[in-house]
């Protein structure tokens, strides 16, 4: 698929960067906990994670159209995590990673946080379905729920 390759250690700081932003922009408005998001989340451990443990890429794709702008972490036939760069949102990359996890690795769940309805709404547009299977997001009370395709 165009501009979709393995993720090497040259990516760190995109990844680091576009998972802790991306995710204080989705998630802030759900977990209500700035402690998370901008003490314990921040971009320089996690690339430095990445580094000192570079098995952690083994799974993870980037989208790269001159720079990464986004990012697909697949496990098995589970989608892990699918994240756009905020900058980049709305221009059909997360689509094609979505594709790309389906069409190579013929993914066929994930789990989405409940209260998610931008992303429950892009993995329906991609074929998976919203089950009865829910579970409490660890160390928190809100609900990650299970789709299917």
């Amino acid at each position: 698929m165009d501009h979709v390759r393995k993720a090497g250690i040259q990516d760190v700081s995109r990844l680091a960067e576009i998972l802790i932003f991306t995710k204080r922009m989705n998630y802030r408005e759900i977990f209500h906990n700035d402690r998370v998001s901008f003490r314990e989340m921040q971009v320089y451990p996690l690339a430095q994670d990445y580094i000192a443990c570079p098995e952690k890429l083994e799974n993870i794709w980037v989208y790269d159209d001159e720079f990464v702008k986004g990012m697909v972490h697949i496990e098995g036939q589970a989608l892990m995590e699918l994240y756009v760069d905020c900058f980049f949102q709305n221009q059909g990359i997360g689509g094609k990673l979505m594709e790309y996890a389906i069409q190579v690795f013929d993914v066929k769940n994930l789990l989405v946080l409940e209260k998610n309805i931008r992303a429950i709404s892009f993995y329906q547009r991609h074929g998976f379905s919203l089950t009865h299977a829910r579970q409490l997001e660890e160390g928190t009370t809100e609900y990650l729920v299970k789709m299917e395709r």
